[in-house]
């Protein structure tokens, strides 16, 4: 059972507001250790050097969006393990199938509650305390 404190995260959207309650929500669950970065090109320069469990990333972004992210990071061995979670307002079939073939952990549906994200994290690392 993982302690929230100790789950290093990356939220990755180009709304600063979602990043914020993203981020706020998180630490009202124990979350220490969350960065936050506007788009997928800035969430790779960070991963570059930067030791993360965990990268939330919205699905809808300019330049690089979350689907493109996905597959960045896994086809890297350095971050290709990290456990990644797709925050979308779709309901897209098509991004769904993408995105799983591709190796995503999860998927957190907006809008969502505190309790929705608990679950969708303790179903990618267990129970969190």
């Amino acid at each position: 059972m993982p302690s929230a404190s100790q789950i290093r995260a990356l939220i990755v959207d180009d709304q600063a507001s979602i990043r914020q309650v993203l981020a706020s929500h998180m630490a009202a669950l124990g979350f220490k250790g969350v960065v936050q970065r506007k788009d997928g090109k800035e969430a790779l320069d960070y991963l570059e050097t930067n030791p993360i469990h965990l990268v939330i990333s919205d699905f809808n972004m300019p330049g690089m969006d979350g689907l493109a992210l996905l597959e960045a990071v896994r086809s890297n061995p350095k971050t290709a393990k990290l456990a990644f979670i797709i925050l979308t307002g779709e309901a897209n079939a098509g991004l769904v199938q993408k995105a799983v073939a591709a190796g995503v952990n999860n998927f957190l549906a907006k809008p969502y509650t505190v309790a929705k994200l608990k679950e969708t994290l303790e179903k990618v690392f267990g129970p969190i305390r």
